[in-house]
């Protein structure tokens, strides 16, 4: 129940006000979905899966309190070796026979009728816990999800007029292709201009086995000396040693490890960690295997690419470094799982183009006919780690056995290809009913005895790392920002020289950053983040609080526009054609709520008796709204 003494205030989010803005309420993307929805209030269920669960559990405590069934004190449903409940049987014999002289016949049928149809509850509940990762029980989840996205991102597509564009983004990035959307083509009165054709022509004659970008060992990297403790030579030993010595720390500094380590950001981060974790020793890989390895692969990331370069890769590879430490996961994953991920992260953007998989599409790249158009990129990053693997001195899994060479393989190919962003609602939609079905089954317990259960977390893990530069410390968040909105702008102009319909945050003289970062931290990462927050709490609530901060900040500031609504009022039925831009394959039900409040606004609570009635007027007049007591 709300205090009546506090008043609701509506104000923009700017630095000026942030002193009104404690104690601050904000719902969260998965909160925002749930409100109005009483059946699972308590826990904000939100995955169809986890509420049947809950609902299951619910009847089966209405059921015992109709029937009074007795239960013995120390009975369990899992774990039972002569069969499904038998503990159950035996206690309802034991109770038959103290009771045998009092109870008539009709009232012993009832009791064992009662005892063998919570038998069978508790064997159904059993089993549906056993099945929670089956694809199609995910997909259930991640249709729900893709409505819940459509009702969010169709009012913030009208908060303002970048909102459309920061919208378009959003579903074209981080939505699979099954969606129908608008997307980036060749203009149809462009197809004819002369240099378009180039776009269809280049490398036609390269053959198209052959993998591209792939280039020889260089001779200096062929490392046959003592290797360094970092793995690198520098002048900077003393201070890159500084920097590493946080290698187990969420949030480093990856710019100054690149500075300092005479830009070898990813052969000396994922070195460090390779020689801590001591798998080096544990899977007998020769140091000077590892260095030139690392150090060909880093030559394959471009370092004129602004954004998906080698600092990136290190940025990621440590982060998934942190993750696999926190204490939920101790113990849980295997050495070769473990160093699977580690060498996925390092490897999961090499001979990046600078470019997103739909323009190699748009453009009919031979990457997007060699791929089919099916994860470009992400195919063409682990063909060029696999593929560099076969130069001299480099192949660092030469010592492990043939099933352990499979095992990897397939899990770094799981892992890398998890990467592609369209994938991201169906593993957020895998994870949260992990995490749901983990809460409702009451157990608390990650139990990940299967290879789909095991790859599942990894795969999300590396997801969260590789979406994980709006959780570190603002400073480094902030070059990361303009760094990936600098490559936008490339591949914008190309789009523009080539005649191609500019990709929604691409046109450097058409974008709102400040806003695009709002909302893509509440669309995405937060809603991503806070399911891997739950799934390993409470390692990961700091990571969760400095992710708000930069919100926050970034929020702060954003430039008040005016709504797309006001501009366009004149046109008629423009509300109508911005909803439906973006409408999924999933049609929004009649559960979808059409309240939602402006995304350049907060909700603030404070005692306005507190406040001098010329202020209370002075905030009023300025067009905020003010709910009195």
């Amino acid at each position: 129940m709300e205090n009546p003494n506090y008043s609701k205030v509506v104000l923009p989010r700017v630095l000026s006000t942030s002193a009104l803005r404690v104690p601050k309420q904000r719902y969260s993307f998965w909160q925002r979905q749930h409100l109005g929805d009483q059946r699972h209030s308590e826990d904000l269920i939100v995955t169809p899966f986890a509420q049947i669960l809950a609902s299951l559990r619910s009847v089966r405590n209405n059921y015992l309190n109709l029937t009074n069934v007795n239960l013995p004190k120390e009975r369990t449903r899992r774990g039972s070796s002569t069969g499904p409940h038998s503990s159950q049987r035996e206690h309802y014999q034991q109770s038959q026979a103290q009771n045998s002289q009092t109870s008539t016949n009709k009232d012993e049928s009832y009791y064992k009728m009662a005892l063998e149809t919570l038998e069978e509850l508790d064997w159904c509940l059993d089993q549906l816990e056993t099945i929670q990762t089956h694809r199609s029980v995910s997909d259930m989840a991640s249709s729900k999800f893709k409505r819940m996205l459509n009702r969010e991102l169709s009012h913030f597509a009208e908060s303002s007029k970048s909102g459309n564009q920061i919208a378009e983004y959003i579903c074209s990035t981080y939505l699979d292709k099954q969606q129908e959307l608008d997307v980036p083509t060749l203009k149809v009165e462009d197809t004819d201009r002369p240099g378009n054709k180039d776009i269809f022509q280049k490398d036609k004659n390269r053959p198209m086995c052959q993998i591209s970008g792939v280039r020889k060992l260089k001779h200096t990297n062929s490392f046959t000396g003592v290797v360094p403790k970092h793995g690198v030579e520098t002048p900077h030993r003393e201070e890159l040693g500084k920097h590493l010595a946080d290698i187990d720390k969420w949030g480093i500094d990856v710019f100054k490890i690149s500075e300092y380590s005479n830009n070898r950001p990813l052969t000396c981060v994922t070195y460090t960690i390779l020689q801590e974790r001591n798998l080096l020793k544990t899977f007998q890989i020769p140091a000077q295997t590892v260095v030139t390895y690392l150090m060909h692969l880093e030559d394959h990331y471009h370092r004129d690419v602004p954004y998906h370069n080698a600092m990136h890769a290190a940025d990621v590879t440590q982060s998934t470094h942190v993750l696999l430490s926190v204490s939920a996961l101790e113990n849980v994953f295997t050495d070769l799982e473990v160093l699977a991920a580690i060498f996925a992260c390092t490897i999961h953007d090499v001979d990046h183009p600078g470019v997103t998989n739909q323009y190699l599409v748009n453009t009919s790249s031979e990457l997007a006919l060699m791929y089919n158009d099916e994860s470009v990129l992400e195919n063409h990053h682990l063909a060029v780690a696999f593929k560099l693997l076969q130069e001299e001195n480099c192949d660092i899994f030469a010592n492990l056995s043939r099933k352990q060479h499979q095992s990897l393989r397939k899990m770094v190919i799981d892992m890398v290809l998890a990467t592609d962003m369209s994938k991201h609602m169906s593993l957020l939609a895998d994870l949260k009913t992990m995490v749901e079905t983990k809460k409702v089954a009451g157990s608390g317990v990650l139990l990940l005895d299967n290879y789909t259960d095991r790859i599942q977390v990894l795969q999300n893990m590396v997801h969260c790392s590789d979406l994980s530069n709006p959780t570190k410390p603002l400073e480094v968040y902030r070059k990361w920002v303009d760094r990936i909105m600098e490559e936008f702008f490339i591949q914008g102009d190309m789009e523009r020289e080539k005649g191609l319909d500019i990709s929604p945050m691409c046109d450097r003289h058409n974008a709102t950053i400040e806003k695009s970062q709002v909302g893509f931290i509440d669309y995405i990462v937060h809603p991503l983040w806070e399911t891997w927050a739950d799934l390993v709490y409470p390692s990961a609530q700091d990571i969760l609080d400095t992710l708000e901060d930069n919100r926050d900040w970034y929020q702060s500031m954003n430039p008040i526009s005016p709504s797309a609504s006001f501009c366009n009022h004149s046109k008629e039925g423009s509300k109508d054609s911005e909803e439906s831009r973006f409408q999924f394959d999933a049609a929004t039900d009649e559960e979808n709520s059409a309240h939602s409040q402006d995304s350049n606004t907060v909700t603030v609570r404070f005692d306005t008796s507190s406040l001098s009635e010329e202020t209370v007027d002075q905030l009023d007049n300025e067009g905020d709204e003010l709910l009195y007591p």
